[in-house]
């Protein structure tokens, strides 16, 4: 492996972590996280994120029910709903190509989040609200968000209870040289 090791050696190790310690995230962490977050590249810079961060045990407990698959929101020890706020949306985008990229966007600061919390010896796991507009909605109920600001995925974060083992996941059949 090329370039620096530190930064491939964390893309390879990180891990859906549904399984908390319940040890505290530090306040430190957490803004470095969201740091990272907002480093994250988006068209034009617009940088059409938000963030909600939930400590308060009360609210990470709703926040467990809004999908299916969230039940370990209630474990973590701060969960961050990752929204695209749609005033901040390109117009030239929306114009020309019929769509903007915030979608795109939200998505790498997302992904930034999860590296930023393994670098850290913290996990993480991505819960998909949008497209779903039930859960899109039970999530703006919950945190009295305005329409334009849309709930892409929560992401709750904290030590994990177990280390999972990272698989390796290349697989050379899903590389097309040149063509399909």
């Amino acid at each position: 492996m090329g370039g620096s090791l530190e930064a491939i050696k964390c893309i390879m190790t990180r891990k859906s972590v549904r399984k908390y310690s319940g040890k505290e995230v530090s306040a430190k962490q957490l803004k470095t996280i969201l740091e990272c977050a907002m480093q994250a590249p988006s068209a034009v810079n617009e940088q059409p994120w938000e963030f909600v961060v939930v400590k308060d045990k009360a609210l990470l407990e709703k926040l467990s029910k809004a999908t299916l698959y969230s039940g370990m929101v209630k474990s973590s020890s701060v969960a961050i709903v990752v929204c695209m706020n749609e005033k901040k949306e390109n117009m030239w985008a929306k114009k020309f190509y019929g769509g903007g990229f915030a979608v795109q966007d939200c998505s790498a600061a997302a992904q930034n989040i999860l590296l930023s919390a393994n670098a850290q010896g913290l996990g993480g796991v991505w819960v998909g609200a949008y497209p779903s507009e039930k859960i899109v909605s039970t999530i703006r109920e919950l945190f009295e968000m305005p329409k334009h600001v849309i709930p892409l995925c929560i992401i709750p974060i904290g030590y994990p209870k177990e280390k999972p083992n990272a698989e390796k996941r290349y697989k050379e059949e899903r590389v097309h040289k040149d063509k399909w």
